[in-house]
């Protein structure tokens, strides 16, 4: 059993142009709240306003107005609920005493608020299923679910903090089973085209790759293949420059002998002597430049051959991957290589990561089993508890068997399976809850769970609708019993017909209905213990209020 200080959750619910609601307040308090009225008064519309709020899907036809807005506040008190996580995740202010609104406007369209911030609908939901449980008749389906049994037996198996390390190393053991299989999966593709991407590799290897090296090559093959023609026409620019009378240097000479004779004339000569010693300087050079070049002009065919047997390859090469230059041949033999040594690594990591997931699946082995030997340990504390809260339910021959089945995997709460069995006759076998339980069974039990639930986990405020529809007078009380007991740890509503249930509220609060300008308004009144007598007596009498049902009413009170 967990200890802690009480701290309710819905301290108030406004509601305004919403079905047969103009607008209510009301304020709740911690314990037991009761809610009663006439049938149509409006007891259900205060359920459907708050599942408003707490997300559910917007109905035009619910206004009260068409032409008017709708809006559903609710406030609550987190105080007691671990819930900064959740405001963390989605970017919300967190806040202990968190206002959430919901509106609908006339065309249909609606908004949601948490602390004023617009949130989602799915994020409000989110929210609202930690705040609020509505309990009725028809909403049972999660207790014949294998999982919430699972949850039901962990609380009294006290499983929490372990669940909790469980599911950690589940999620990291997932992480690992999952890398390893993409691994894997490439692995053996790039193992089919190893042997390709290695004679590639081997193919590009064979090339010393250079800069300009295309370019360099190609200009040594025209040399090379055109050396006597190179040779013809050097030497007969060597001729023009050196002949004795005729030479391009002998008449440059002469005439840059003249224009020195005319430097002293004047600064215009003078530029035009100094840009013909510089041409000659320039003549000379060119000369002896054109003249060295001539002399290393030789035939090499054996060289020859070797250029263009490189050149050769070059253009194989860039057909054959669909290149363009040399330096993209040079991208894709690193490419080459880096695959080849990835596929060497991938062993070395998949090794890893074996080894990891087996660390991680002996941890997860290990945890599974603590859960389930404290499990097993809770089982007949769960089946005596539920028996017995039953039996004062009406149901006296209810009985429960539950088993546990090992399974091959590990799931999101161990590695095992719950076989929840119940009886609800003397001398019938067990039979899965879904299967042989009625939906009045089915009610009794999830109330009788959630009782037991409250002493071991924190719950969210519990709203019970009328739950206690035809059951006697006797269980009534047995029920109201129970849900007094469950408000020592949680905030309890109960929407009730029954006066037994209806006095062991704390407080209580009482629908009505009234004509206002032609139509009909539903609301709500806080009740005075004055208020609560003729309310009871009403409930047990009828109308016509006797002076026994007052008496009577008074002795539930008390």
């Amino acid at each position: 059993m967990i200890e802690r200080i009480f701290y309710h959750v819905l301290t108030e619910l406004n509601i305004s142009n919403y079905a047969l609601i103009s607008h209510l307040e009301i304020n709740f308090s911690k314990g037991m709240s009761s809610i009663t009225g006439e049938t149509g008064a409006g007891k259900s519309i205060l359920i459907g306003g708050l599942a408003l709020v707490l997300g559910k899907r917007a109905d035009l036809s619910a206004l009260k107005d068409s032409t008017k807005k709708c809006f559903v506040d609710a406030t609550f008190s987190l105080r007691d609920y671990d819930l900064n996580h959740f405001f963390d995740k989605h970017d919300l202010d967190y806040s202990p005493i968190t206002s959430i609104r919901r509106e609908i406007v006339p065309s249909g369209k609606s908004r949601a608020f948490i602390n004023d911030t617009p949130v989602t609908l799915d994020i409000l939901q989110a929210l609202g299923d930690q705040l609020i449980d509505v309990h009725s008749q028809h909403q049972t389906l999660s207790l014949t679910q294998e999982d919430y049994q699972l949850e039901v037996l962990d609380a009294l198996a006290g499983n929490g903090s372990i669940l909790g390390e469980y599911q950690d190393l589940l999620m990291a053991f997932k992480a690992v089973q999952k890398e390893y299989t993409q691994l894997k999966a490439q692995q053996s593709q790039l193992v089919q085209e190893q042997d390709y991407n290695q004679f590639l590799l081997e193919e590009l290897n064979r090339i010393d790759f250079r800069p300009n090296m295309m370019r360099e090559l190609e200009e040594e093959s025209q040399t090379l293949s055109n050396v006597e023609a190179l040779q013809q026409q050097l030497g007969s620019v060597h001729q023009h420059f050196y002949n004795e009378q005729m030479g391009v240097l002998e008449q440059l000479n002469s005439m840059r002998f003249a224009l020195g004779k005319t430097v002293g004339y004047g600064t215009l000569y003078e530029a035009l002597s100094e840009r013909m010693d510089s041409l000659v300087i320039e003549m000379n050079d060119l000369a002896q430049e054109i003249e060295q070049v001539s002399e290393q002009i030789e035939a090499n065919p054996a060289r020859l051959e070797e250029v263009d047997a490189v050149l050769h390859q070059l253009q194989h090469l860039l057909q054959k991957h669909q290149l363009g230059s040399v330096e993209e041949l040079q991208n894709r033999r690193d490419e080459l290589a880096q695959k080849v040594t990835d596929t060497q690594g991938m062993e070395e990591r998949l090794l890893v990561l074996d080894q990891e997931g087996n660390r991680l699946k002996s941890q997860l082995q290990s945890h599974a089993e603590k859960l389930h030997n404290n499990r097993v340990m809770a089982i007949p504390q769960l089946t005596t508890q539920l028996t017995q809260i039953l039996h004062h339910l009406g149901m006296p021959n209810a009985r429960f068997e539950l088993n546990l089945e090992p399974i091959d995997q590990f799931n999101s709460n161990g590695n095992e399976r719950l076989h929840f069995g119940f009886s609800a006759n003397a001398g019938t076998g067990f039979g899965a809850l879904k299967k042989v339980a009625s939906g009045g069974e089915l009610s009794r039990i999830m109330l009788a769970i959630k009782a037991i639930l409250s002493e071991y986990k924190t719950l969210p405020t519990i709203i019970f609708d009328e739950i206690d529809t035809g059951v006697s007078g006797e269980v009534g009380n047995k029920i109201a019993e129970i849900m007094r007991g469950m408000s020592q740890y949680m905030q309890v509503i109960t929407i009730t017909h029954l006066p037994q249930v209806a006095a062991k509220g704390k407080h209580h609060y009482k629908v009505f209905k009234f004509d206002e300008g032609g139509t009909t308004t539903s609301q709500v009144k806080k009740l005075s213990m004055e208020e609560r007598t003729t309310e009871i007596a009403q409930m047990l009498g009828g109308n016509t209020m006797s002076e026994a049902a007052l008496i009577h009413a008074k002795e539930l009170l008390n």
